[in-house]
Parts: structure tokens; C-alpha cells; sequence
């Protein structure tokens, strides 16, 4: 069974945040997966991110990048194998 418990990771050492005597076993090793839930950051702004996403796209244009691409919401439609919604038509 899946639990999830709050902790802190600091280097090597896990620092819990609850009472886990009654969920953790001490006499034995547990398997876990941890999940980051605050990844440190690249130090940019959210300004300079987006001006990275700009530069990025005008590239791709520059590159002519989807030019083959005759119909792009079909196109789109067809890669993400998306269905028609009820009452819409195709």
C-alpha cells in the first residue's frame, strides 16, 4: 500500500515532518520513492523565461520548422489521437 508521508530532504538525510513510527518499520529498510515538490530553481526570472520561450519559437519559425504541416489543428487533432466532443463535428 501506498503512503504519503511529509518530509524535508537535506543532502543525505531525510528530516520527517509527522509521526512515522507507526507506518515505518525500524527493523528493516523501506523502499520509497520521493517526489520533489520544490525543485530549485534556475535562479532566472519568470521574465527571462519567457523570453527564452520567445526566442525559442521565433527559431523554430526561422527554421520553418512545421511547414509541412497543411492543416494544424488536424494535424494537432491527429497527433494527440484527440475525439470529436459530443455535439461537435469533425
Amino acid at each position: 500500500m501506498l503512503s504519503t508521508l511529509k518530509a524535508v530532504v537535506e543532502g543525505d538525510k531525510i528530516h520527517w515532518q509527522e509521526a512515522v513510527e507507526n507506518i515505518l518499520p525500524s527493523n528493516r529498510p523501506v523502499e520509497v520513492l520521493v517526489t520533489v515538490l520544490d525543485a530549485p530553481g534556475d535562479g532566472l526570472s519568470s521574465a527571462e523565461h519567457g523570453k527564452r520561450r520567445i526566442a525559442a519559437l521565433q527559431k523554430l519559425a526561422a527554421l520553418n520548422s512545421f511547414s509541412e504541416i497543411k492543416d494544424p489543428p488536424k494535424w494537432q487533432q491527429e497527433s494527440r489521437e484527440d475525439r470529436n466532443l459530443p455535439g461537435q463535428k469533425s
